[in-house]
């Protein structure tokens, strides 16, 4: 049987990133924790904390984290559907999610919205490539994630979501400077273009797709703020990939244009969850589902 108080204080750890924060969170000394996190790895036999600035966890105390927050959120549905249970409570539940920033700007918030509307428990965002969220699932980071995976992950549940459409598009007067940009080889190779972070691809897939060569490789800057990416585009800086429902007011007032009128590039997006969370998750996902079919496009049904 494990000791829970101890699996508190790792998970707290963990989230909070030191020794001293964990301690103000639980209202103990830092040498509680300290010694519970000792004890823990006593038993386990093995390191489970990484100490430094921040704690990080070694992939054993991140699953034992990940279990300990499991029950948690199993215990938190036991007194939803028990009242009477209320006053064992230690606390609302905190859900580790990984998404990716386009998807938090845009329709994700609204399932967040509606999630925390009917409920009291807490949330815990990871932001990462939509092609990396799969990766903080396996590695026992977090509980869910929205990613564009499409292979199967073990112990875990996928659905899919629909597609995120985006356009290239830049301001009147970068296009004006480099000249018209769209099917230009030449023009995309020498005009600066905007990655949100190295892990974004975006611009290569839609290069890609506009039959230019793997070569291709423009001048590209690195701005990692969904707001500070389009003011950047609006600026001048550069010509980058954008969800169409972040930009809608721009392209309709001419701050920005694309590049191609109908070169879209659409993006498969899926809810991937623990399915040993299935039952604790359920009303989490039927948020993001909904949240899903009001604001990504959905694959037609199927004709007879």
């Amino acid at each position: 049987m494990f000791d829970y108080a101890a699996l508190e204080a790792l998970a707290t750890v963990l989230r909070e990133g030191s020794f001293e924060r964990a301690a103000r969170r639980l209202h103990v000394t830092p040498s509680a924790i300290s010694q519970r996190i000792k004890q823990l790895e006593e038993r386990a036999g093995q390191v489970l904390v990484l100490r430094g600035p921040p704690c990080t966890g070694t992939e054993a105390g991140r699953q034992l984290c990940l279990h300990f927050e499991q029950v948690a959120l199993l215990e938190h549905q036991l007194r939803r559907s028990h009242p009477a249970l209320a006053g064992q409570a230690s606390g609302p539940p905190t859900l580790k999610l990984a998404v990716n920033a386009d998807s938090l700007s845009t329709w994700f918030m609204d399932a967040l919205a509606a999630f925390t509307a009917g409920g009291t428990e807490l949330l815990d965002l990871r932001l990462d490539d939509q092609e990396h969220t799969a990766q903080r699932l396996r590695q026992g980071e977090v509980l869910a994630a929205v990613t564009t995976t499409t292979a199967a992950i073990a112990g875990c549940n996928s659905w899919p979501l629909g597609a995120m459409p985006y356009v290239a598009a830049a301001s009147p007067a970068f296009v004006a400077r480099y000249g018209p940009l769209g099917g230009k080889v030449d023009a995309l190779a020498r005009a600066p273009m905007l990655s949100f972070d190295p892990k974004d691809r975006l611009q290569e897939q839609w290069l890609a797709q506009q039959g230019l060569p793997a070569r291709t490789q423009p001048p590209r800057h690195y701005l990692p703020s969904n707001d500070g990416y389009v003011r950047g585009c609006e600026r001048g800086l550069g010509w980058g990939m954008h969800p169409v429902a972040l930009i809608e007011r721009q392209l309709a007032d001419g701050r920005l244009q694309r590049l191609l009128p109908d070169a879209e590039l659409r993006v498969p997006l899926f809810w991937v969850h623990l399915r040993s969370a299935q039952a604790p998750l359920e009303r989490l996902t039927r948020c993001v589902m909904a949240a899903a079919r009001a604001g990504l496009e959905q694959a037609p049904p199927p004709t007879a």
